[in-house]
């Protein structure tokens, strides 16, 4: 089961298409009036604020707001690709795991944007969201000519770290790892100073290392991300997630 946006840019009916392996799990097209699509069900709501008063600055965590399409960021963050055609754009990322198939359709749902997947030869799944209008802000930010770079001042908080962790978070006996793009060299350094910020330090791993990936560990830093990404979507193990202390 596979599906594209037009490429010619013409908005037509969004369709979100069941993800692999759980029937239970449907997303189905709702006629807002406006053509966007809104997931049936969506993931349990995340905790409440965070506050990091050793910062004097405020950090939210995924409940502080509404999902929005600047958090799609998260996704560009990790091993997110976008590309520009015409006056649109399409977002896309290659995940290992069917449940973050579900996640990540729903959560693009939420946000009014349609998405489909199809399978790898690799055995991964390929997750592509239609080419809309919507989404040129973000391609426009991130992209240096056919190069992905975070744009300045670029920052995550918990609705961003969520996407990233669905997306390409795996956990470890030690710690919980944040994949990156392996081709996105130059967004590497930027990124792990976003994680500095929000008080995730983490140490970058090399492709020889079992990345490339920022490695979260310490019992203070990942109770911070659990605090930032809130509770598993219901799709999640919950070994897939970090775990509130």
């Amino acid at each position: 089961m596979s599906g594209t946006g037009d490429p010619s840019g013409r908005e037509t009916p969004p369709v979100l298409f069941l993800a692999p392996g759980d029937d239970a799990l449907r997303a189905e097209r709702l006629d807002t009036g406006r053509g966007a699509p809104v997931a049936r069900r969506a993931a349990p709501p995340p905790p409440a604020d965070v506050d990091e008063s050793a910062r004097q600055l405020t950090f939210f965590g995924a409940e502080a707001a509404d999902p929005s399409l600047a958090d799609l960021a998260g996704l560009l963050a990790g091993p997110g690709e976008v590309v520009r055609m015409g006056g649109t754009a399409r977002l896309s990322v290659v995940v290992d795991a069917a449940w973050r198939v579900h996640v990540l359709v729903a959560e693009l749902a939420l946000r009014g944007v349609a998405a489909t997947w199809e399978a790898t030869t690799d055995g991964r799944h390929a997750v592509r969201t239609s080419y809309a209008r919507t989404l040129k802000p973000l391609a426009v930010a991130w992209l240096r000519g056919t190069g992905k770079r975070p744009p300045a001042g670029f920052h995550l908080d918990g609705r961003r770290l969520r996407l990233w962790l669905a997306a390409a978070g795996a956990a470890e006996p030690s710690g919980f790892l944040l994949r990156l793009g392996v081709a996105d060299e130059g967004c590497w350094e930027p990124v792990g100073g976003a994680l500095h910020a929000v008080g995730l330090s983490g140490v970058l791993l090399g492709p020889g290392e079992g990345g490339p990936a920022y490695r979260i560990t310490g019992h203070r830093r990942l109770a911070r991300l659990a605090e930032l990404v809130g509770d598993p979507p219901s799709a999640a193990p919950a070994t897939a997630w970090p775990a509130r202390s």
